[in-house]
């Protein structure tokens, strides 16, 4: 063991004893705000005050003190602060930040197309011809040439009648959902789909339930207890799931819909320019019929370099989303004509380029495997370019990313609810450009990492009693060359 080693020992054994930081001044505002007063008309009411109408809200004070906790840890140790950090440049295998060069696997730019200058040239271009905004909505006149070309090319992916660029990938999926079902209606959801997914059906008002993860007997238990009380319904999968790295198992869990007369939307977030032998996504992953999907949503900022979302599915429906549906193309400006450039310009690349898809996968391979022969638990991950280390517990996780950062490699720590508790994890975002050199040094020093972290005890940030100490403890300065 070395003395950095012995070190980083040193600070886990004692990095529980201590003060609360939960004491923070979020919490000290809650107690500040004035008691209840009586209301004639009905029950007491609380009597907030100006600007203090949410200073109690739990969500407002439990993300608060998580803050204050991770802080306390930072500057108690000397460990870098692992959160919102901001690269000097592009975001893709290697970053500076805060002064230093860091091998980065928090960036899901995985062909690196954000900085290719095919990419950056169209979108230079299109800001020149069209200007920075479409500057409208897309009904009044902010309908440039560009979208209908982009859209086009991703109905002819994914084989549909037609699709709909939007602004953002988040809002496109909590916007179609939100459209097309009502309280009537039923949204079934795999337990892993993304928040945006869940947005959506808190927004339509639906019915929602979760089947478990992946698993085509328990969505057909769900449906044959709940299906004949609805209206319509939806089955919500994804393509390849952001937090474990595993695919979804589309051709069953489709079959079961359809038995039950359900629609089936899949995300492509991850999966579009990942999946497939020419990185088109799902469908082509997985050789899907025409019919096995009725809608694909996806997103625009991940493999394609630039930011927005899609939706693809029948011509009809499409059109109706594109006149009708809040958030989509009505009541919202239009993508930048430099986003919708730079995503014609990325599958320009990922055709013209397949030794990047090439390069993407073999780093996949080669990281799970050397992880796998390190002993660590990866959970459900396929050897995809997506990669969970399962590290339990949010002192832990927290930890581990910020003495990996203090090394010279980024990787985001997962905590919940984000996840379940129990499952924290560090996650992988592999890219084209990542060396095999960096990726089995970052194997090896995460393996020593995790053997300090294993004598920090199972606790949660923030947790009723729970002893945190990082009084008088040594500043952390390990940083191995």
């Amino acid at each position: 063991m070395t003395a950095d080693s012995a070190n980083e020992r040193d600070i886990a054994r004692r990095l529980l004893a201590g003060a609360d930081p939960t004491a923070t001044r979020s919490a000290r505002a809650v107690q500040a705000v004035s008691p209840a007063v009586p209301d004639r008309r009905g029950p007491a009411i609380r009597r907030r005050g100006p600007g203090r109408q949410f200073a109690d809200h739990p969500a407002v004070v439990a993300a608060l003190e998580k803050q204050a906790a991770i802080q306390q840890l930072i500057d108690t140790t000397g460990l870098p602060h692992p959160l919102f950090l901001s690269p000097d440049g592009h975001n893709g295998a290697v970053i500076r930040s805060r002064g230093s060069e860091l091998v980065n696997y928090s960036s899901y730019n995985y062909l690196e197309l954000a900085q290719h200058p095919r990419v950056v040239q169209a979108a230079d271009d299109a800001a020149r011809r069209y200007g920075t905004s479409a500057s409208a909505t897309r009904i009044v006149t902010g309908e440039i040439p560009l979208y209908g070309v982009l859209e086009q090319r991703l109905a002819d992916i994914y084989d549909t009648g037609a699709a709909l660029v939007c602004s953002s990938g988040f809002l496109t999926n909590a916007a179609v959902i939100g459209f097309l079902l009502g309280d009537r209606d039923l949204a079934v959801c795999d337990s892993l789909a993304h928040a945006s997914l869940v947005a959506g059906t808190q927004w339509a008002g639906c019915k929602r339930v979760a089947f478990r993860h992946n698993d085509p007997d328990s969505l057909t238990a769900l449906l044959r207890s709940t299906r004949h009380r609805y209206d319509r319904a939806l089955v919500v999968l994804e393509g390849h799931y952001s937090m474990d790295g595993d695919l979804g198992r589309i051709t069953e869990l489709a079959a079961v819909a359809h038995e039950y007369d359900c629609a089936v939307l899949v995300d492509e977030a991850h999966a579009l320019g990942v999946l497939g032998p020419h990185g088109l996504g799902s469908g082509e992953h997985f050789a899907l019929p025409p019919g096995t999907v009725d809608l694909w949503v996806g997103s625009l900022s991940k493999s394609l370099g630039s930011t927005g979302g899609f939706v693809a599915g029948d011509s009809e429906l499409v059109r109706a989303l594109k006149y009708a549906a809040p958030g989509l193309a009505l009541y919202t400006a239009g993508p930048s004509p430099a986003n919708i450039a730079a995503v014609s310009a990325a599958l320009d690349v990922l055709a013209d380029e397949p030794d990047r898809l090439a390069r993407l996968w073999s780093n996949a391979l080669l990281f799970t495997a050397a992880l796998h022969e390190r002993g660590m638990d990866l959970a459900d991950s396929e050897s995809t370019p997506i990669v969970p280390v399962i590290v339990p517990g949010e002192i832990r996780a927290g930890y581990a990313s910020a003495a990996l950062l203090q090394r010279g490699y980024n990787a985001g720590a997962i905590l919940s609810p984000v996840v379940p508790a129990g499952t924290e994890r560090l996650r992988f975002f592999l890219t084209s450009e990542h060396t095999e050199r960096q990726l089995l040094d970052t194997a090896d020093e995460l393996a020593d990492i995790l053997r300090i972290v294993d004598h920090i005890p199972d606790v949660g940030i923030g947790a009723p009693g729970t002893p945190t100490g990082l009084d008088g403890l040594p500043p952390h300065r390990t940083r191995r060359a």
